[in-house]
């Protein structure tokens, strides 16, 4: 018999997606895919179960289907369908909570794949230039979905300690961009005009929801290959991008703000609706934040099909053109570059202003 796979938060548009993929998996019996509520996408032949996560009653999902490979895609930083961050927060936390007591209480479950996120690390002024997977944060984060996911991962190694037998992946992806993106970063960049931390220019790096699907895939492969897809990853797309370098291949303005003005204008945009621009999101786009991904190549043997820039290209196509072209705005910026450099100045950081 092949394997029985369950995969948590299938109602946001990559967890069906992984559905979908995971079914094609020569390895693979049977799929059940777990939402609270209903995907307006279709599953393929997954067998959909809806059941919340926060509930005791995932447990019987997990006996009645001898589940052996979980995957849980429902850690997010962004509410499905207008939800508060208070529910998110609690599907976050709770729902993996309940979710890691129903898989110790199973003796049919052989691997646990956790859809994790380089927040763990933060963002600060003194973090190092790169992040492995044993550098600890500078300052650990405070709130919003950076702690969520710190939480989410204590949990998941107080779980790996109770059940050793359990091979248990970690996937921590740096943000997630792609045509179908749904974050709060894709909804910053989806402004017409983007505001920006006076006097810094934010090293960012991105995955491609392609590559993301096909981590999570080598990931939930056959726990009979051992230790192979076991332990924790850094998922990212090679290269990084400057937030500036981002904006002028948007073809979007920025407005640089000082610090306090910027933490206002978030707090206004965040109460209008507009974008979840939470105080996580204003240290990323002030220090930035890269990390290494030799583990998943050397580790997982994984080569991601889309560098960062190749991944924010996609992403900005799918978008449609900004206010200015980017092809001039580039070449305007350039000529005011290379103007300060003739005259003596040290030509600037790259910048969309």
């Amino acid at each position: 018999m092949g394997k029985v796979v369950l995969v948590t938060g299938v109602a946001r548009q990559l967890g069906g997606r992984f559905v979908r993929r995971i079914q094609r998996d020569p390895q693979v019996d049977r799929v059940i895919a777990v939402d609270a509520v209903l995907p307006e996408h279709h599953l393929g032949g997954a067998e959909f179960v809806q059941a919340d996560i926060r509930q005791p009653t995932i447990a019987r999902v997990l006996a009645e289907h001898s589940v052996d490979t979980v995957v849980h895609m429902d850690v997010t930083g962004i509410a499905l369908g207008g939800g508060s961050r208070t529910t998110v927060k609690e599907t976050n936390v709770i729902g993996t909570m309940q979710l890691l007591g129903a898989c110790q209480k199973s003796p049919s479950v052989k691997r646990l794949v956790v859809k994790s996120s380089t927040n763990v690390y933060g963002s600060a002024p003194r973090d190092p230039a790169v992040f492995t997977e044993t550098t600890p944060p500078k300052s650990l984060p405070s709130g919003g979905f950076a702690k969520d996911t710190v939480e989410v991962e204590g949990y998941v190694r107080g779980f790996a300690r109770r059940r050793p037998d359990v091979a248990v992946c970690v996937l921590r992806f740096a943000n997630i961009l792609g045509p179908s993106a749904d974050s709060p970063l894709a909804s910053y960049f989806a402004l017409p005009v983007l505001p920006t931390v006076f006097g810094y220019d934010p090293r960012l790096q991105f995955v491609h929801e392609d590559d993301v699907i096909e981590v999570l895939r080598i990931a939930s492969d056959d726990p009979e290959r051992g230790t192979l897809n076991s332990g924790t990853f850094n998922i990212a797309g090679d290269g990084v991008l400057l937030l500036s370098q981002c904006a002028r291949r948007l073809g979007r303005p920025t407005v640089p703000l000082l610090l306090p003005a910027l933490s206002w204008a978030g707090t206004a945009v965040r109460t209008l609706g507009v974008t979840d621009f939470s105080p996580e999101q204003l240290r990323l786009l002030t220090h930035g934040r890269v990390v290494s991904t030799n583990q998943m190549r050397e580790t997982l043997g994984y080569k991601p099909r889309y560098s960062t820039a190749e991944t924010f290209a996609d992403f900005a196509r799918s978008r449609g053109p900004g206010l200015l072209p980017p092809e001039a705005l580039a070449g305007a910026v350039d000529r005011i570059a290379a103007l300060r450099h003739v005259g003596g100045g040290h030509p600037p950081t790259l910048s969309a202003n």
